[in-house]
Parts: structure tokens; C-alpha cells; sequence
């Protein structure tokens, strides 16, 4: 019996394409399936083309270009139409290319796809179901692919991934290190079995190393495929039950990066279908690596630079507690200007003008160098050297943030160290911090304010004296303030992004922050730390896309700093203090805003708003009528049965005041009037060198709510 009839018997046709001429030849089957008279016949391309889909058409140059490409045989599944254009079958190509010359010809068979009834394949979409489900599967793996932050997040998917008809059950992705193949990840396979693999010569004679060194992919549709081609690995490759293997080069830019390897239990014919399904995720796949081992590099180089430029706070100082954070942006290298830093300072002794007691301090440190770039992380590195420098001197904070700015200035003072808005500048916190006494002296260049959380709970912003950024002018001078940090109380000090995150501005900022610190018991500084950074940038692990990714528009830097009491916290007064220049008359504003703060739990408003106008009397009395700065101290206690404020303004002037009667159109001498008024005590001391005016404030109601 010829061939011919023996596959007419089974349904199955010939038919030989020649490209160069143009011209098909189909046997009588061939004919049939095509809906032609049962005869040999030899037609044009055009007839031919006429009786097929124009999807499934459009898609044959694809495929065998590809089978051309990998010297194996080109299949697809094409649906033919009769005059009409309805579909009526539904065939399966498989066909031989012969490359001869520039031209080719197309050897194969036509086979009618079984199980498919005529009307039913007229009723076939366009697109097909199984051509709809491996397009929709290959939108879904690119999707997961390109959101995928890290290799492991990357291996994760693409073992996820289930290709539609032929999923795989072991993966294995290879990268190349020199001349050596790794495993980048698996799965499907446990830990113990990557060790003949883990790393091997690019000689070897395995699939994946023929593919890293060819750059082609190499399909294995059975076991007896696998021993023929490489018969030295496959006693590795057996022990896994595997029937089918694809072998996939990952090129990124033209270079073949690694390889990729989808193994089957069951056997699996590698269509063109199936290997251009393959073929394009492997595609994403080595995208998506190269993306993220360029991700993996940023982080680790933004780790490290952190790691090597902010300080190591263990324990060991005594006396006091320290918790810190630093959160970079979220955009770029993660790097950027802010740092804080804690040195241990010399003895008091060798300080100019120390007292000689040797007493233990420390000096802390925060600050914030414009930018968010490589150049920014580097002139903080300098500024950051340069600080501690100056402090371990034994200079005193006014002097150390001065020759900081002239250093800042000195290194920018060039191309190299402007941005695009000029030259670069840094604010920056220096607090030298007693630990015996608790005495905290501060200088400030042009910084956010420090806090301090009472044994209370009550948090007060201190305001402090300060001067301009650091780096604008050498010649700037830096103003001193001091304030007292009792046993129980913590200090805070930050950066603007803590405050300016999410939308603020540093005055709703800072209601946000004092509220957070309020509501903690401020035992826990970790805990506490956490709380701040959490509360305004998303918790640690939240660094890929959601909903707080958009708040990251700035780094966070605090520093948290609290006398550990020696025993039992003491009942200590609510107490702030601070100094209103001859040259800062604008202050005034600031102690009206103390007043308001220190007495935010007080229970008469119209106390707090008389306590607010007789400070603001007393401290533009001073202002007015001497030529010293006036000295405020407030401090709520517990009386007998409720709360007392006290308040004092001390100045330099022995002149005291006086009552007096002014008129209607006067513009003073009312202050104490209005302290005879609203106080319920009241009185002028001379004191040495100056006097102190002070009055006191007796809260309405019990001792519910006292100080301790």
C-alpha cells in the first residue's frame, strides 16, 4: 500500500510549500481538508491563503521563521473557511523546513483536529479559546514580573506562573559568574538537590551551559532526546522523574545573561505555540532579574553608605536611654542629606572654660544637607567627620556649628558642590547634653526646634535661639540656649521630613507628632521611635507600591534622648524657660505659644487666655523700658487642693516698676493693672543685678490631674 493511502486512511494530508515560486502542492486529502474537490492539485499562494483564517495566516511567517531558526519542525493550528468565510475545521500543520538558498520549502501534513464539530468551529472567536488563554496568561505574567522588587520576589512568580496546557513542575533559573554557571533560584526541587549544579564549568556538557555559551534554547521532548544529546549529565538529570525539558537563554540587551529551565513529568511536544509561550516568558523573566539585581545593587550601596556614615548606638552611657531612626526617600539610590550622630564629649576639665569636674558628656547631633543625591549623602558624610571633630575639641556649641559653616562653605564654594537652586547648604541641631545635671545647651542653624516630653506626658516644642543654615555665610554667629532635661524626661530632636510628611507643614507637622508623643507612656524609646517613623511613613517592611509609598517625599531622621532616673521619678513641676532678646522682639510670639502649650490641659480657657496676656505684658515691659533681655520661667504644681502657675520675667534692671493710672488713648502702663486683675498673686523682687516680676494662677477644682 503506497504512503499516500495510508494516510488518507487516517485523515492526514501532504502538502509541499515552495516560497521561491510561490505555488502550493496538496495530495487528494490535503485537498479535502482545505474544502477542495478530493484531488492533487498545484495552486497559487493566493488560493491557497484564501482558505484560512487571516489570523492563523498572519501567524505561520512567525512560526517557521522560528522552526528555520532552531533546525526543528514548524506546527500550528489553523482554521479553514469555505466561500462563504465561515470556519468549518479546525487543522494541525506540521510541516519541515528545507532552506535552499535564499528560499525555502515547506515538507508537511495536514491533520484534522479531532473532537470538534463543524458548527461548533464556525462558532470559534476570532482569537480562538487557546489562543485567548496563552495571550491572557503572558498579560498576567508580565504584570507580576515587572512588579517584582527583588530576585527572590522574581523566582517567586515565575514559579507561580501556570502556562496554560502545560505547566511545568520544576524551575531553575542560571546566571553566569566569570566562567562559571550558578543557580540563581529553583523550584520544584528540594535545598539538597542543587549541589551538582550550584556551579560548574561553562564547558560542561549540560543544557544550560550550551545555552549560556550559544545563546539558543534547547527543547528536550523526551527522556531518550535528553541521553542522546547529553549523555554525560543526564544521570543527574534522571533522578528527578522528569519527561520534558526547555532550555532557555535570558538576554537582556543582546547578552545572554543566564538561562532558564522549565521541566515536565509528563511529556511535552514543544509546538511553536508552546515554545514561543516559553520563549516570551523567558523574555520577562530575564527583564525582570535585570531589573531587579540593578534594584538589589541600589539598596545595598544605599545600606552601606548608611551604615558607614550614622552611628552605632549601643549601650554604655550611662545615665541616659537613646533611640534613633533614619528613613531615606523613596525615590532613587534611598540616599540623602539628613544624619544624626551621639559623641562622647571630653571631660569638663579640658573644655575652655570648664568647671574642672570631669562630669560626663555627650553631645548629640542632627541635621539635614540639601538634596537627595549621591553628592548630598557625601558632603554629609564630610559635615558629619567635621563635627565630630570639632566637638571632641571641647568646643562649645556656638563655636562648633561656626567652624562647621565655614567648613560647609569652604567645600561648596565651587561648581562642584552647587545644586540646581545654588549652593548647597545643611541646617543642623547641636545639643551638648550634662549627663549629671541634665543641663542641655543648644545651638541651632536654621533647624527645626527640639521637644521634650514631662514625666507628665505634657510635650512642649522649646524654642531656642538660632542662626542661619550652615554654608550660606562663614561669619554667622550662633546664639547659645540652654534648658534642663529632668530624670523621667525625653528629648526629641528631628529632621523636617518627620514633620513635613504626608502634606504638612511644620506647624500641623508638629500638632501631629506632639499628639503621638503624648499618647505614649515613653518607657519603651524603640517602641516609641517606631511609633513616630510609622505614623507618617508607613511601617519598616512597607518599601514596595501601596498606599504609603506616596508619603515618602522626604528623608526622616529623630533621635530620641532620656535621663534614666536613679531611682523612683520624682514629682517634678511642669516647668519651661526661655530668653527673649533685645534683638528678637518676634519672640514674644513664641512665649505666648509656650504659655498655650504648657497649660493645654488647664481646665479654665479664660485663665490660660489671662496667663498668655500678662506674659506677653511682662516680656514687652522689659523689652520697652530696659536695654537687657528678659528672662521667662513658667512652672505648674501641685498646690494644697489644685494646680498652681507660676510665672517670672527677670531682667538686668534695678529700676522698678510702677503702678499707674493711664488714660483712654495711653498705649502702656497697664501691665500691672491687668496683673491686679486676672492675678491671684502677684509681686516685684529685687533680685542682685535686675528684679523678677512674677504671678501665680490657682487652676479651679480638686487635685485630679496634678503634676507626678
Amino acid at each position: 500500500m503506497r504512503t499516500e493511502d495510508v494516510l488518507a486512511a487516517i485523515a492526514t494530508g501532504l502538502w509541499r510549500w515552495d516560497n521561491a515560486s510561490g505555488t502550493f502542492s496538496l495530495d487528494a486529502e490535503a485537498a479535502r481538508l482545505l474544502g477542495l474537490p478530493a484531488e492533487p492539485v498545484r495552486l497559487s499562494e493566493a488560493a491557497v491563503r484564501s482558505r484560512f483564517h487571516p489570523v492563523d495566516w498572519n501567524e505561520i511567517g512567525g512560526v517557521v521563521n522560528l522552526a528555520i531558526a532552531e533546525e526543528t519542525l514548524a506546527e500550528s493550528l489553523l482554521r479553514i473557511m469555505d466561500e462563504h468565510g465561515q470556519v468549518i475545521r479546525t487543522v494541525r500543520s506540521r510541516s519541515k523546513p528545507l532552506v535552499e538558498g535564499t528560499g525555502h520549502q515547506l515538507v508537511g501534513t495536514l491533520q484534522e483536529v479531532a473532537g470538534q464539530a463543524p458548527d461548533a468551529a464556525s462558532r470559534t472567536p476570532v482569537t480562538g479559546d487557546w489562543r485567548r488563554s496563552r495571550e491572557a496568561f503572558l498579560l498576567d505574567a508580565g504584570r507580576a514580573l515587572a512588579e517584582a522588587r527583588s530576585t527572590a520576589e522574581v523566582l517567586r512568580v515565575a514559579a507561580s506562573l501556570s502556562m496554560p496546557g502545560f505547566s511545568p513542575d520544576g524551575l531553575a533559573v542560571f546566571g553566569v559568574a566569570g566562567d562559571r554557571l550558578t543557580i540563581i533560584g529553583h523550584h520544584g526541587q528540594s535545598r539538597d538537590d542543587e549541589g551538582p549544579f550550584a556551579s560548574m564549568s561553562l564547558d560542561t556538557d549540560y543544557p544550560a551551559a550550551e545555552v549560556v555559551r550559544t545563546g539558543r534554547a534547547i527543547y528536550l521532548p523526551s527522556p531518550e532526546e535528553y541521553l542522546r544529546r547529553f549523555p554525560v549529565t543526564w544521570p543527574l538529570a534522571r533522578r528527578f522523574g522528569r519527561r520534558s525539558w526547555a532550555f532557555v537563554p535570558l538576554v537582556v540587551a543582546g547578552r545572554t545573561m543566564g538561562a532558564w529551565m522549565a521541566a515536565f513529568k509528563h511529556p511535552v511536544a514543544f509546538t511553536p505555540d508552546e515554545r514561543s509561550v516559553l520563549t516570551t516568558v523567558a523574555r520577562m523573566l530575564a527583564q525582570a532579574l535585570a531589573r531587579a539585581g540593578v534594584a538589589e545593587s541600589e539598596r545595598e550601596l544605599s545600606l552601606g553608605l548608611q551604615r558607614t556614615m550614622m552611628p552605632v548606638l549601643g549601650p554604655g552611657i550611662p545615665g541616659i536611654r537613646v533611640a534613633a531612626r533614619y528613613v531615606p526617600t523613596g525615590g532613587g539610590l534611598q540616599v540623602g542629606g539628613d544624619w544624626y550622630d551621639v559623641i562622647r564629649l571630653p571631660g569638663g576639665a579640658s573644655r575652655p572654660g570648664g568647671n574642672g569636674r570631669g562630669a560626663g558628656r555627650i553631645a548629640l547631633v542632627i541635621g539635614d544637607v540639601q538634596g537627595h543625591d549621591v553628592r548630598a549623602a557625601g558632603l554629609m558624610g564630610q559635615l558629619r567627620i567635621a563635627l565630630r571633630a570639632y566637638a571632641s575639641e571641647g568646643h562649645r556649641p556656638d563655636a562648633v556649628l561656626s567652624r562647621a559653616s565655614r567648613f560647609l562653605y569652604g567645600i561648596t564654594d565651587g561648581d562642584d558642590g552647587e545644586s540646581e537652586n545654588g549652593p548647597r547648604f545643611a541646617t543642623c541641631l547641636y545639643l551638648e547634653v550634662d549627663l549629671e545635671t541634665g543641663t542641655v545647651d543648644i545651638a541651632r542653624a536654621g533647624h527645626p526646634d527640639p521637644a521634650v516630653r514631662m514625666n507628665d506626658g505634657t510635650v512642649l516644642l522649646r524654642p531656642t535661639a538660632g542662626g542661619l543654615p550652615l554654608g550660606i555665610d562663614p561669619d554667622t554667629d550662633y546664639p547659645t540656649t540652654r534648658l534642663t532635661l529632668d530624670p523621667g524626661e525625653t528629648l526629641m530632636i528631628c529632621t523636617d521630613g518627620l514633620l513635613e510628611t504626608g502634606g504638612h507643614d511644620l506647624d500641623s507637622g508638629w500638632e501631629r507628632v506632639r499628639k503621638l508623643l503624648e499618647s505614649h507612656d515613653g518607657e519603651d524609646l524603640e517602641e516609641l521611635a517606631d511609633t513616630l517613623v510609622e505614623a507618617v511613613h508607613g511601617p519598616g517592611s512597607h518599601h514596595t507600591t501601596g498606599p504609603l509609598a506616596d508619603r515618602r517625599e522626604d528623608d526622616i531622621a529623630v533621635l530620641l534622648l532620656s535621663r534614666r532616673p536613679a531611682g523612683t521619678v520624682r514629682e517634678t513641676p511642669r516647668r519651661t524657660l526661655m530668653t527673649i532678646a533685645q534683638a528678637e522682639p518676634e519672640r514674644i510670639a513664641e512665649a505666648r505659644e509656650q504659655m498655650r502649650q504648657l497649660l493645654h490641659d488647664w481646665a479654665d480657657g479664660d485663665q490660660l487666655d489671662s496667663a498668655v496676656l500678662m506674659v506677653s505684658e511682662m516680656v514687652t515691659n522689659v523689652l520697652v523700658h530696659t536695654d537687657g533681655d528678659a528672662l521667662l520661667v513658667a512652672e505648674v504644681a501641685c498646690g494644697e487642693t489644685s494646680r498652681r502657675l507660676r510665672v517670672e520675667v527677670s531682667d538686668t534692671s534695678d529700676e522698678l516698676p510702677h503702678r499707674r493710672h493711664p488714660g483712654e488713648m495711653a498705649s502702656s502702663g497697664r501691665g500691672l493693672v491687668l496683673m491686679e486683675m486676672l492675678a491671684h498673686a502677684w509681686g516685684v523682687d529685687p533680685r542682685g543685678e535686675g528684679k523678677s516680676i512674677w504671678f501665680e494662677l490657682d487652676e479651679p477644682g480638686t487635685t485630679e490631674g496634678c503634676c507626678g
